[in-house]
């Protein structure tokens, strides 16, 4: 019996459709290029040389996936922002350390690679680390028939920042009295969406067409905001003023968990963050899922960012010019809180 030959592509993995990708990243990549990079996209490792200006630098790192808001993605034809997403949920990650993202490198997954559709996610991932100031120097695209559904894929994606080991934030200087500004967010950003596709499914045609001025599927997909700039600006001007302690003593970015598990993070024992109901803006989207999934608002603070998606503990007298900075680098600032002594089981109490 003679048995007819089989190629990868008779197996399912088309080489060539792979190859052709790369070429569409190159430009992508390489209008992240920053100092430090030595190798990037092509070689079997990315080469990066940590910048000469830190003088003991600690190497900060993160990684994470966009989660189930990819389903909303296949099923709306909506690729250009969810890299965008990847690159946020992590360099944001690094960020609450007092880091500077450096280097970011994504893994794109499939069954079957669609090159238009991997190049529109990769652009949106260049999109994010050019935003964020960190180069993309390297990924995996991996084509596994039989592990995905046609039209599928998942994403995760990995970030290498870096901070001076004398300006680490951990936390351990917050005291009772600090004060919490909390930075808006671009929406739902990449959390809780098992919860928004329930709510999306439970309207049926009875979603509505816009909230907060945009379409909806374009205020749902809204991707993560990315605060990397406005926040190094913030700790260049007020954390490194010679002769005076840091102002901006901890950060908390507000992802699954939301608002309630988010900052105990940072918090020292003992103490906890008293939030003022109602003292930052209520978005439609956020009023609509709350009303759609009929949940509670302890519920809502620890399902969603409601609204807030970086969180800052400030020294008082520097809250205000903090909030300035923030404001100048195009941040939406709302003073939502302070840190008081903690009185029971609750780290963060929203009244």
């Amino acid at each position: 019996m003679t048995l007819n030959p089989l190629s990868y592509k008779d197996a399912g993995v088309d080489i060539d459709a792979g190859d052709a990708l790369v070429e569409r990243i190159k430009p992508l990549a390489r209008r992240t290029m920053r100092e430090g990079v030595l190798a990037g996209i092509g070689g079997f490792g990315a080469l990066f040389e940590v910048p000469k200006r830190y003088r003991e630098p600690v190497l900060v790192s993160g990684t994470d996936g966009v989660g189930t808001k990819l389903k909303l993605a296949f099923d709306w034809g909506l690729h250009d922002t969810v890299g965008i997403d990847l690159v946020a949920m992590s360099v944001n990650d690094v960020l609450v350390q007092g880091a500077e993202p450096l280097f970011f490198l994504d893994y794109f997954a499939c069954g079957k690679l669609d090159v238009d559709t991997a190049a529109s996610v990769v652009g949106g991932i260049a999109r994010g680390c050019e935003l964020s100031g960190c180069a993309l120097i390297g990924g995996e695209t991996a084509e596994m028939p039989g592990m995905y559904p046609p039209g599928e894929y998942d994403l995760a994606g990995f970030a290498v920042g870096a901070v001076e080991k004398s300006e680490i934030l951990t936390g351990a200087g917050v005291r009772p009295g600090d004060v919490v500004l909390g930075l808006s967010s671009s929406g739902v950003h990449s959390n809780g969406f098992s919860l928004v596709r329930r709510c999306i499914e439970r309207a049926g045609d009875k979603c509505p067409m816009e909230l907060d001025g945009k379409p909806f599927r374009q205020a749902i997909m809204e991707p993560t905001r990315l605060y990397v700039r406005s926040i190094l600006r913030a700790l260049e001007r007020h954390n490194r003023v010679s002769g005076t302690p840091p102002a901006i003593k901890a950060l908390a970015h507000i992802t699954g968990g939301g608002l309630l598990e988010n900052i105990p993070r940072v918090l020292p024992e003992g103490l906890s963050a008293h939030l003022r109901h109602g003292s930052w803006p209520r978005s439609e989207l956020f009023a609509w899922l709350q009303r759609t999934a009929a949940i509670d608002d302890r519920e809502m603070n620890r399902t969603f960012n409601n609204g807030i998606g970086m969180i800052l503990v400030v020294d008082p007298d520097a809250a205000q010019d903090c909030a300035a900075t923030l404001r100048a680098e195009g941040e939406s600032v709302h003073v939502i809180g302070s840190i008081q002594p903690r009185a029971g089981r609750d780290a963060v109490i929203i009244d």
